[in-house]
């Protein structure tokens, strides 16, 4: 497909400027004396990663960056080949906190990540869902109930999301996917790396047909401070959060506790009294977590915090009149005001009635993945198209 000159200049500068705010990242990331929290506070001054490195020490110290970071940001070393050579392969992305693709509920967290690595279709991020989180070892029981619920919860729309360990997270992963649903795993290793490696197939899976997640850089493995703050990005994500079985140290705790935090929702499958593994479920409903017995129960309970999410991704993506409500005159015209749109027509003509993946629809348009993956996004909503496992085609009319 021809690409006129114009639009070849704007893809190529667009491109660069991804490249250049990718490699400032990864600068960044790699410095061990950049805390969190100060990096986002730089970043958010500078307006992105490559205006923060390009910064000079006086315009740091004007911005009110702490000594210590001044030296570790005049000292940064050059982007590491591996991390680059990573960011080169299929449906792999950085997205950084300068970014508006950064998810919303995230940024609402305890301590969010500066950036995330992402592994699949990044528009997933930003979809309402739910974690199912609980035992490493459950009973058949609760295998069963996290299958049962992560099914149910897949086929009524929402995004099923875990931590890809053994157990309860496996179970629920692999039923989503089992549902024709794409599933979301945020892992406390590289994005490169898969723990258990039990759990490789599986992974490959939720990349093919969903997203793996993870703030850790490529070629980090697996270690036990990592798996508490993979629990806060699980939850930060989730608009309620649903344990299965847990004993009362389990890490499945820390993620409806940082749900709390965040101030979403938390639910509890109660067991009996024998189980050792309904102990943690029983205390969280002691403490205020939701008891439920069906998957109805938790759709009903979050189904306005799914409409506020709705109603702001639509707004971000100038779905939303002046007043910050959803206009439905808006969402009717929105097809023809898209299809004068070259870029869209060019989407239009290169989606078929087969579903087909995002590489080939970037083969076809000569756009980029991001750029494609907002307007994928914008006419899924619009109801032009349909997705499944992370392939599009025209919606059936």
């Amino acid at each position: 497909m021809t690409i006129s000159m114009q639009s070849g200049k704007q893809l190529a500068m667009a491109v660069a400027d991804t490249a250049g705010q990718q490699q400032a990242w990864l600068r960044l990331l790699r410095s061990p004396k950049l805390g969190a929290a100060a990096l986002r506070r730089a970043v958010e001054h500078f307006d992105s990663a490559a205006a923060l490195v390009d910064g000079s020490p006086s315009a740091w110290r004007a911005a009110g960056i702490d000594d210590d970071s001044i030296r570790a940001l005049g000292v940064l070393e050059a982007a590491n080949v591996e991390d680059l050579g990573w960011l080169q392969g299929p449906n792999r992305h950085l997205i950084g906190w300068d970014s508006e693709d950064y998810p919303a509920l995230l940024r609402r967290g305890p301590n969010p990540p500066p950036a995330l690595f992402v592994v699949g279709d990044p528009t997933l991020l930003w979809r309402p869902q739910v974690a199912v989180v609980g035992s490493r070892n459950p009973s058949p029981g609760g295998r069963d109930n996290a299958a049962a619920f992560a099914r149910g919860l897949a086929r009524d729309g929402w995004l099923v999301s875990s931590g890809l360990a053994d157990g309860v997270d496996a179970a629920a992963h692999r039923a989503a996917l089992d549902a024709g649903q794409p599933t979301l795993a945020v892992v406390g290793t590289g994005p490169d790396r898969v723990y258990p490696a039990s759990n490789r197939a599986l992974a490959e899976d939720i990349a093919t047909h969903g997203v793996i997640v993870s703030e850790f850089l490529p070629g980090t493995g697996a270690r036990r401070e990592h798996f508490p703050r993979r629990n806060r990005i699980l939850a930060g994500l989730s608009l309620g959060t649903l344990v299965i079985e847990a004993g009362t140290r389990s890490g499945a705790l820390i993620t409806a506790r940082l749900a709390g935090e965040c101030g979403r929702e938390t639910f509890a499958i109660p067991g009996s009294i024998h189980n050792p593994m309904a102990r943690g479920c029983h205390q969280l409903i002691r403490q205020g977590a939701a008891l439920v017995e069906t998957v109805q129960e938790v759709i009903e309970a979050l189904a306005p915090m799914a409409t506020e999410l709705a109603d702001a991704l639509r707004a971000r993506l100038g779905h939303s009149d002046a007043s910050g409500q959803t206009d439905d005159s808006t969402r009717q015209s929105a097809p023809d005001a898209a299809a004068d749109d070259p870029e869209y027509r060019r989407l239009w003509d290169a989606l078929g009635h087969d579903p087909v993946g995002i590489d080939t629809l970037t083969e076809r348009t000569g756009l980029t993945v991001d750029t494609l993956s907002s307007m994928l996004l914008r006419m899924e909503l619009d109801g032009r198209v349909s997705s499944h496992l992370g392939r599009y085609a025209r919606h059936a009319t």
